[in-house]
């Protein structure tokens, strides 16, 4: 019972915490508040170091004080940080919302995942991280419906129903029930914290596919929220063809239940193959053509590749967790893919600078080494009976 009931309260946090009102305009959002383009990148170079910084030394914690007390702690200062985004005018107060929300994300990143992995029936975690993901996209579609059909160019009512529904996701967290026993963490020095780190990243089959994750990750998080607009635009999409293609690729983002079904058919192997070729042939389309709706169609495709790995990759994760502090492991991961992320996007940001297909065609590079390896990752376990138990 405790288990149903813990992942219900994640299901309705997630809800709450996809509304985020301002979605369809918040760099437009941030504009009217007095801060520019170059001060919102600034911004968000920051906020990544602080992610960074802060990723291991969250997961220690979590293992420390218990995954509840965490995501509690981690679901109220989510809601002071909308509070402030809420009423921000200029840089300083931009920037302190940002940071907290920093500090939010790296002390979520793997805590939310353990505590459903941990509630969940045996060979049921990767649907329950399918519905958990589809229902944060849910609530961003019914967010973007409301601002587009109620709000409209009304910013600060979007950031005020923003803050109510964070507010709600922050009382809800205080029915989770604990599902780490104390018992089980195991205290680490400096000295073997660094065992940890250097043990996952020197192990190739750990490495490579964490490098698989994250190529496939940043390239679908860069081309559908950043590069998406540029090619829009140079397809001549007008703005109200650009907000609905929006709530389409938001819709396809629900695909993600369907993994875990997927999954059960063609293996874990067949399937991220498909989804990494489809990953690469809408990089393709995207830098090839200049078709507004082929255009959508390929954003569609990445999307739909997207979602479809995140639970997969998401169980896999756990699955493979040796350590006793499985917060901290899976931080370490999050840390390393993390890193990834910060050499791709200055690469995609410098070539579309330069010049948008070019950019758009290492886009589908990085997708094809990816896949490559995740196949070399699992031509290792094949060597590994145990794990190749783990992951099936």
């Amino acid at each position: 019972m405790k288990s149903k009931r813990n992942i219900g309260l994640m299901y309705t946090i997630a809800l709450l915490q996809g509304m985020v009102f301002y979605g369809p305009i918040a760099t437009l959002y941030r504009q009217a508040a007095g801060i520019s383009i170059f001060q919102i990148t600034i911004i968000e170079s920051i906020s990544l170091i602080v992610c960074l910084l802060l990723e291991l030394p969250w997961g220690i914690i979590a293992d420390k004080v218990g995954y509840k007390n965490t995501l509690i702690f981690c679901c109220v200062l989510y809601f002071f940080s909308k509070i402030v985004f809420w009423r921000a005018n200029g840089f300083a107060a931009f920037l302190l919302e940002r940071i907290m929300l920093s500090i939010v994300i790296a002390g979520m990143s793997g805590v939310d995942t353990s505590i459903l992995y941990i509630s969940a029936e045996a060979g049921n975690s990767q649907k329950i991280f399918g519905i958990y993901n589809n229902l944060q996209t849910a609530g961003v579609l019914f967010a973007a419906l409301v601002y587009s059909l109620f709000v409209k160019g009304d910013y600060r009512l979007a950031g005020f129903l923003t803050v109510i529904s964070y507010g709600i996701a922050a009382m809800v967290s205080f029915g989770l029930v604990e599902v780490k026993n104390a018992n089980e963490t195991h205290k680490i020095n400096l000295k073997e914290l660094a065992a940890m780190v250097r043990l996952i990243i020197t192990n190739k089959r750990s490495a490579l596919f964490l490098i698989g994750v994250a190529l496939l990750n940043e390239t679908h998080q860069t081309v559908t929220v950043f590069l998406n607009q540029l090619q829009y635009v140079r397809c001549g999409l007008s703005d109200a063809a650009i907000g609905y293609s929006y709530i389409g690729v938001t819709i396809v983002g629900m695909t993600g239940i369907f993994s875990g079904r997927l999954t059960g058919k063609l293996g874990v192997v067949p399937l991220a193959s498909i989804l990494y070729g489809m990953a690469v042939v809408a990089c393709l389309i995207l830098a090839i053509v200049s078709n507004a709706w082929l255009s959508v169609a390929a954003i569609v495709l990445l999307r739909v590749s997207f979602s479809l790995l995140q639970p997969l990759q998401m169980d896999v994760q756990n699955k493979r967790v040796v350590m006793q502090n499985r917060a901290t492991e899976l931080s370490i991961n999050s840390l390393f893919i993390d890193c990834v992320g910060v050499g791709t996007n200055l690469v995609y940001g410098k070539l579309a600078a330069i010049n948008l297909s070019m950019a758009l065609f290492i886009g589908a590079a990085l997708c094809l080494i990816g896949y490559l390896c995740i196949r070399i990752d699992n031509f290792h376990r094949q060597d590994n009976k145990e794990e190749k138990l783990i992951v099936e």
